[in-house]
């Protein structure tokens, strides 16, 4: 259960002067310092990147060969001040990466320590800008999607969960969170069965998927339209990537405020946990390995669409 981790995340964030290095206290207090945050300008603003990590123990800090996953938080902003006061509904892929990483650091202390390295990398900024879109307004970020890859998507990340608010749209109409194929290299490729397997354990219902199009794994600012960033950190890495969507059944915009489902977040965090756990054993395969090599050797490498 991470539902107390959920709520203290929240709290933390729900501010409008907290910081990155405020997040970063939290998990001093609880004797984990494997954290660094960067602040970084951008042309709308700033923001704090965080990232924490958290050494397995068979993982490549310890000498091992283990894998690395990878859990990022994707957002324009925690907050979208002046224009809307407290957390909003885009904050959610914030909360649910950083409630991970408390979680995995009272886990560790304990002495449950995962098999292989868990890398958690998110932003915090309070006040991002809003942008229209249709049929709800958006959250921009005070940067741009490269600089927001480049400084949480990480080479040593064999595999990646990405973590967004999905509310604004018609295409997704559950409550709770869904899956995406998994996207690697430009291909998008069937769901993966484990993953499929870990979300229909962990809920208890049956697993919900959500579709993506060769629009969303595109770089942003080329001029096509995306579903949002969720598949943004696919354009970054050779990894498989997945997204995992904090969803409902209306639509909501991004910037509106008590929108957030504590019960959904803490379900998103154990979905990711467990996948972390099963993935460090290898017990979760985000693709076919050699169903990968097939598409290639018979289509061709599919890299240019990670390109702008």
């Amino acid at each position: 259960m991470a539902l107390k981790q959920v709520i203290e995340i929240t709290e933390i964030l729900d501010s409008a002067r907290v910081t990155g290095q405020q997040v970063g206290a939290l998990f001093s207090s609880q004797g984990w310092t494997e954290w660094e945050v960067e602040t970084i300008e951008g042309g709308k603003g700033s923001t704090d990147f965080i990232r924490v990590t958290f050494p397995g123990q068979k993982g490549k800090r310890a000498g091992g060969d283990a894998p690395t996953l990878g859990i990022i938080g994707r957002l324009g902003g925690i907050g979208a001040r002046p224009a809307a006061i407290g957390l909003v509904s885009d904050g959610d892929g914030a909360v649910t990466a950083l409630a991970c990483a408390l979680k995995l650091a009272r886990m560790v202390n304990g002495g449950d320590q995962l098999p292989g390295d868990v890398i958690v990398a998110t932003h915090v900024c309070p006040n991002a800008p809003v942008i229209p879109h249709d049929p709800v307004p958006f959250m921009g970020a005070p940067v741009d999607v490269a600089t927001m890859n480049r400084h949480e998507v990480r080479p040593d990340m064999d595999a990646i969960l990405s973590i967004d608010t999905t509310r604004g749209n018609w295409i997704i109409n559950r409550r709770g969170f869904a899956i995406s194929p998994t996207v690697k290299e430009g291909y998008i490729l069937k769901l993966s069965p484990d993953l499929l397997r870990i979300m229909s354990v962990v809920t208890g219902r049956s697993p919900v998927t959500f579709p993506i199009t060769t629009q969303d794994i595109t770089p942003y600012g080329n001029g096509i339209d995306h579903l949002n960033s969720i598949m943004q950190p696919a354009t970054a890495t050779d990894a498989p990537v997945v997204g995992v969507a904090l969803t409902t059944e209306s639509v909501v915009p991004g910037c509106a405020s008590g929108a957030s489902q504590v019960v959904d977040i803490e379900a998103a965090v154990r979905f990711c946990l467990e996948a972390a756990k099963a993935f460090g054993r290898g017990e979760c395969r985000f693709y076919d390995v050699d169903e990968f090599g097939k598409l290639v050797a018979l289509y061709g490498s599919m890299r240019h669409l990670q390109r702008a």
